[in-house]
């Protein structure tokens, strides 16, 4: 027997945020600002997503984690705020001026000192990675056509039990448009749907695909 799923209305989105923990003054003053860069604001994280990240990091008792893709700086103090004493967090990115706005943010919410910022396209970042399983941790909300080529670069690098977790996996719900052209029109919906079926095929990881936001999926290293 399968549980039909409840469709998130506004109003229970609302009820949702509601009883979840509220942001803090930083994070809601970081919501505000980035609100105000007009339509790029939607790359920030939903706030039930950064408290999901934080509780993550924070059981798994992390100590080393990567973030690919960090815009306004939202989910890496997420992140941040759940490393065990000690961690620390290397976020990649190409944006000086979407950083600049998270670099000063991470100074508001005390956690600049566990965040390595490396300016350069992401693969290169991974790749310069130490070669071996010491992640804890891993988020990815980027571009995603490389999605795969993220994931190949992280995944061998995660620490049995340790997580990666993947943003917009739903592309708005587009990747289960049964349009034959659906996904011809759009490459980023072509892509995240490859990459999904992908992944839950890959013996390496458990995976769980969470109706969060615009689809959030957690692999799990066995």
């Amino acid at each position: 027997m399968t549980a039909t799923p409840v469709p998130i209305t506004p109003e229970l989105h609302a009820y949702l945020l509601a009883h979840s923990t509220r942001p803090d003054p930083v994070l809601s003053d970081l919501i505000e600002q980035t609100a105000r860069l007009g339509d790029v604001a939607r790359f920030q994280i939903a706030p039930e997503q950064g408290l999901l990240l934080t509780m993550l990091v924070q059981s798994l008792n992390a100590r080393a984690a990567v973030e690919v893709g960090t815009f306004t700086g939202y989910s890496s103090i997420a992140i941040a705020r759940g490393l065990a004493e000690g961690g620390s967090l290397v976020c990649c990115d190409v944006s000086e001026q979407w950083t600049a706005i998270a670099r000063e943010a991470w100074k508001r919410a005390g956690v600049a000192d566990r965040i390595e910022l490396r300016l350069a396209p992401a693969l290169d970042t991974l790749r310069a990675l130490p070669a071996r399983e010491y992640l804890d941790f891993a988020f990815v909300d980027a571009d995603k056509v490389p999605y795969w080529d993220y994931y190949s670069e992280l995944v061998v690098r995660l620490r049995p039990g340790g997580i990666v977790a993947f943003d917009n996996v739903f592309r708005h719900g587009d990747v289960v448009d049964s349009r034959r052209d659906a996904h011809a029109d759009d490459p980023d919906v072509a892509a995240l749907h490859e990459f999904n079926g992908r992944l839950v095929a890959d013996p390496r990881v458990e995976v769980v695909m969470l109706p969060i936001a615009d689809g959030l999926t957690l692999a799990r290293k066995r």
